[in-house]
């Protein structure tokens, strides 16, 4: 091959997994197999090894996981969390022990098996015994802040025990509590739940998590703790990171000492004194693992002595002292007999595989998410195909690849619907985005999330107005929008489940308070796709109504210095589609504020970017946010030389290093309070 080629090769291999990381990691919904993604990233290494002249420090080979999702505060890991190079067979097994035993000059290694659990990667941060931060991987230097979601899984100890010396053979210090301790494990969903989780969302037409891994995952992203306590997390304990004050020599003795402290550690845990007994350990679990009641993808490997694992050390990316096995996928070939479109309640528009009937993982599969239409044309993917099908832990099984050699001619190619097939309004597919959606407000499919995204603090705040109500004015046929809000009386919510009267009151009257909120709040409840709370304050200052609004183009729209061509679009879009505007003038009918005088003050902020990292203790993020943009300030998530000003709170993430080292003035909680008195 040519260097031109290479580089090439390089290049679309780099965009390629940066893609599938973007999916796996931020939007938990992974589209390609285990074996498919690590043979990609095995080329792109293996290609950047021969020719490092394309190799760079931005290539998905130097890094771990996926970039914090920009929604939470974030914290930087005390140790960074690396992640695991994989193996499939045996003789990669062999491979690990032959280098390992090499670097360690040794003829045998002891060795720790652990199952391979697969959930989501969070590091617990103890300070003298007591719980002060649960962070997500993110891109393994530094993860979103997510203890609020942390605090509701059961099984993880807010105050640790003290440890228990008797285990391992009375070394005194280990009855100790740790001085400082970064705990790493992760948090998964039971299986038993996830079925009934993905049984409730198929009955509201909801899309449903492709395996407990991603539903784990996608519950840590959820802002609000109250619903990620329904979703019955749970966690299992399997290292550190930092460590002060106890003195450990092995990764037995951690496990144990860990234990003792109060976490939950896994009990299928074995020691071996060389890897042939490994692989035979590995390979009895291939077919018990079903058994078990949380997700596990294949086995991990450790050397046991922390003196070795330092010893040995590590890559940019990996440990040199670990290995993952992973599981062979079951695979099965059938015919795909049709394609079809789900909406979620989000809008988007998913092909699903309407498969012949084959049993695989003692499930009989009969139908298969095809992700979204790229896919389909990236794998060629036509109705009347033979397919192979794999499930490998994954309740909801995925269309790997197709057996092209089968085709006999009468294959019919699929494309993705004009038209939404729930409501029949327009299909919108925007520039740069993959999914294809349905913007219609009055979408059957979307109504809960459209009306809980209205009533959300943010939007117009309609305290009560949570998920089981939303979920019964739904099914009641009470609501069919969020303009029908308003139309609800007493007597209609008080005979809702779990209301009396006092609460049918207070619902009846948070929904009257509402009407009057600040023009901006109403402007984002829209649900306006790429809207969020500062451009909908852009617009309320720019405009001051939505009749405004809906009467500007979209080339007006991006005239403004802070819309781009994609959000004016979609603004544009949302005022031209007719069931909107239906609701909308559900909402003038009753008396929502449509209009507000803008106001000519500046303000002390007026012209000043505010950046704000760690946490607030005398009001929320989005209350301080609010106050910046009333007082004609602009809000941004990240810190660069346009920043003016950074607030810093408790605990704060990188955003006050880079601010520091570019010279930004920074000030603490109350100095901003008494700033914008």
């Amino acid at each position: 091959m040519k260097k031109s080629d290479i580089k090439k090769r390089i290049e679309k291999l780099k965009d390629e997994i940066t893609r599938y990381n973007e999916l796996y990691y931020k939007d938990a919904a992974p589209v390609v197999a285990d074996d498919e993604y690590d043979a990609l990233l095995k080329e792109l290494i293996s290609l950047e090894e021969k020719y490092p002249e394309f190799k760079t420090a931005s290539s998905p080979s130097q890094k771990v996981g996926g970039r914090p999702t920009g929604e939470f505060v974030t914290a930087k890991h005390i140790v960074p969390m690396l992640s695991m190079d994989n193996t499939y067979t045996a003789d990669e097994l062999r491979a690990f022990d032959k280098r390992v035993r090499k670097n360690l000059s040794r003829d045998k290694v002891e060795y720790v098996v652990e199952l391979k659990v697969d959930g989501a990667s969070i590091s617990l941060l103890y300070r003298n015994g007591k719980l002060e931060r649960g962070v997500t991987r993110g891109d393994g230097r530094e993860g979103d802040v997510v203890t609020h979601n942390i605090l509701t899984i059961k099984s993880i100890p807010l105050t640790l025990s003290a440890g228990g010396g008797s285990a391992f053979g009375g070394k005194k210090d280990h009855h100790k509590i740790p001085a400082l301790m970064e705990v790493r494990g992760e948090v998964y969903m039971p299986e038993s739940d996830f079925l009934k989780i993905n049984a409730e969302k198929e009955k509201r037409s909801e899309e449903l998590f492709a395996n407990p891994r991603n539903a784990a995952a996608g519950s840590l992203k959820i802002l609000d703790p109250n619903i990620v306590k329904e979703r019955r997390l749970n966690m299992l304990v399997h290292g550190v990171g930092a460590l002060l004050g106890v003195k450990i020599e092995s990764q037995c003795e951690l496990l144990l000492y860990m234990k003792s402290l109060g976490m939950r550690i896994n009990p299928h845990i074995e020691k071996f004194q060389g890897i042939e007994d490994v692989i035979k350990y590995c390979d009895s679990w291939e077919k018990k693992k079903d058994k078990l009641d949380y997700p596990v993808d294949g086995m991990v490997v450790k050397v046991n002595s922390l003196t070795y694992q330092k010893k040995l050390g590590a890559t940019t990316k990996s440990p040199r002292w670990m290995i993952a096995y992973k599981f062979p996928a079951e695979r099965k070939a059938t015919k795909l007999l049709d394609i079809i479109v789900q909406v979620g309640r989000t809008g988007i528009l998913t092909p699903v595989a309407v498969l012949k009937p084959v049993h695989i993982s003692g499930t009989m599969v009969s139908r298969s998410t095809l992700h979204n239409m790229d896919e389909i044309e990236r794998r060629d993917i036509r109705i009347g195909d033979t397919v192979i099908v794999e499930k490998s832990g994954e309740i909801i099984p995925q269309v790997v690849s197709v057996l092209k050699e089968k085709r006999r001619g009468g294959e019919k190619r699929f494309s993705m619907p004009k038209i939404c097939p729930v409501c029949g309004s327009d299909a919108v597919k925007t520039e740069g985005e993959v999914a294809i959606r349905c913007d219609n407000v009055s979408c059957k499919a979307q109504i809960e999330q459209r009306i809980l995204h209205f009533a959300s603090r943010n939007a117009m705040d309609i305290e009560g107005l949570g998920e089981a109500v939303v979920k019964q004015l739904v099914e009641k046929k009470m609501v069919r929008d969020y303009g029908d809000i308003y139309y609800l009386n007493f007597e209609d919510v008080k005979r809702l489940e779990r209301f009396a009267e006092k609460s049918a009151r207070n619902l009846i009257d948070a929904i009257e308070k509402s009407k009057k909120n600040e023009l901006f709040r109403l402007i984002f409840a829209l649900g306006i796709r790429h809207v969020g709370v500062h451009v909908a304050w852009l617009l309320y200052k720019d405009y001051g109504s939505i009749d405004r609004i809906a009467k500007e183009t979209a080339e007006s729209l991006e005239a403004h210095k802070e819309i781009g061509p994609i959000v004016a679009e979609s603004i544009h879009a949302f005022f031209n589609n007719k069931g909107n505007l239906r609701v909308i003038e559900k909402l003038v009918e009753v008396g929502v504020k449509m209009k507000e005088d803008v106001s000519q003050s500046k303000g002390v902020l007026a012209g000043k970017t505010v950046v704000f990292t760690g946490s607030l203790v005398s009001m929320t993020r989005n209350e301080a946010e609010e106050l910046v943009r009333k007082l004609g300030g602009k809000v941004s998530s990240s810190v660069s030389k346009e920043t003016d000003l950074a607030v810093a709170g408790n605990d704060p993430g990188s955003k006050y290093d880079k601010a520091k080292s570019l010279g930004i003035k920074i000030i603490d909680e109350e100095e901003f309070r008494e700033m914008v008195k």
